[in-house]
């Protein structure tokens, strides 16, 4: 269970999230309507999640008002609807502690942060996400330089030649996103079939000879540069062949691992590695912890973004009471507006 710590210089604020996908976002424009003051931690370096990591260019259709929306249109949009609460992001850090203090918790992240808050929502989906990197001698000296996985600017591609790596959407999304941005793309799977939507595949299949290379089946086998410059991409076929291709960066796209890491540390009610919450609150067991989405369970859960959507919602509004002291007195958005606008 938690037990009581004090931190001294602690960044203080109401509601510390866990996750920083679409459903964490929600939240934190959730509790801003409430006048919370929100601080946001997400283990990979931008916002978005899943959203972000894996598939920002395909169409999501169930969101309430898009018929059709792309996955990094809604992280945007969602970002847009929070910025006016001015929540606090610390992205790229994984929370390794949560203890209690009085009332309230003192977090700690894997970079030192210590953020005391009066209460915690998580809404961390399947856990905290990493790259699956690929098995490749000196690769950690090029990351975040020649090596991505995950692309934050486009632009920071023009002009450059490309070595994609992977079979899925991802890879296949991002190949279409950057042709016309990178002067040359190489797409490197160990299978000439791929895993994407059909529509995409073709759609890049017709983009053969137009900037676009196919490099199967082959995998990737070494990258050649100075460490901080990459120079080549070494690939080896099934058979044992190998071939170099000139390239200033490599996207590996083999998916994410995903691990509740610490959270499940801290005495919360466990099932299948999700948190048991109440349905009409999201609260876990621990007072002052609840849970949204993907990683809340309870009967008759649909794991869908507009259920952790309303989640959201209730988490906010069950966590008025206590801290502030006082019933909440519900207006609707059309009548009190956005605070502060």
């Amino acid at each position: 269970m938690l037990t009581p710590s004090h931190d001294g210089n602690a960044m203080a604020c109401d509601v510390t999230i866990i996750g920083g996908g679409p459903v964490g976002l929600f939240a934190v424009f959730q509790c801003g309507m409430l006048g919370l003051r929100c601080t946001l931690i997400d283990a990979l370096p931008e916002l978005g999640g899943q959203c972000s990591a894996l598939y920002p260019e395909k169409p999501i259709y169930d969101i309430p008002g898009y018929p059709q929306i792309s996955a990094a249109e809604l992280i945007h949009r969602l970002e847009a609807q929070a910025a006016p609460f001015h929540p606090r992001y610390l992205l790229g850090h994984r929370v390794d502690a949560c203890r209690r203090e009085g009332e309230g918790f003192v977090l700690t992240t894997d970079k030192g942060e210590v953020i005391e808050t009066g209460a915690v929502i998580i809404a961390a989906g399947a856990g905290a996400f990493g790259p699956n990197r690929p098995p490749l001698a000196g690769i950690e000296a090029y990351e975040g330089k020649a090596v991505h996985y995950l692309v934050r600017r486009p632009e920071d591609f023009r002009g450059a030649s490309v070595a994609i790596a992977g079979g899925g959407d991802s890879a296949v999304d991002w190949a279409l996103a950057l042709q016309g941005v990178a002067a040359r793309i190489y797409m490197i799977h160990r299978r000439a079939q791929f895993r994407a939507a059909p529509e995409s595949v073709a759609r890049l299949q017709a983009l053969a000879g137009n900037g676009v290379e196919f490099v199967v089946p082959y995998q990737l086998s070494g990258l050649e540069g100075d460490g901080a410059a990459l120079r080549g991409v070494l690939v080896e076929s099934l058979e044992g062949e190998t071939c170099r291709l000139e390239a200033q960066h490599l996207l590996a796209f083999f998916g994410l691992k995903s691990d509740l890491g610490p959270l499940q540390h801290w005495g919360l009610d466990l099932e299948r590695h999700q948190l048991r919450v109440d349905p009409a609150t999201c609260a876990t067991n621990e007072p002052g912890i609840h849970a949204i989405g993907d990683v809340a369970t309870y009967p008759g859960k649909l794991k869908l973004i507009l259920t952790g959507f309303a989640e959201a919602a209730s988490a906010a509004h069950a966590l008025y009471p206590r801290l502030k002291g006082k019933a909440l007195h519900f207006e609707y958005s059309t009548t009190k507006g956005v605070p502060g606008h």
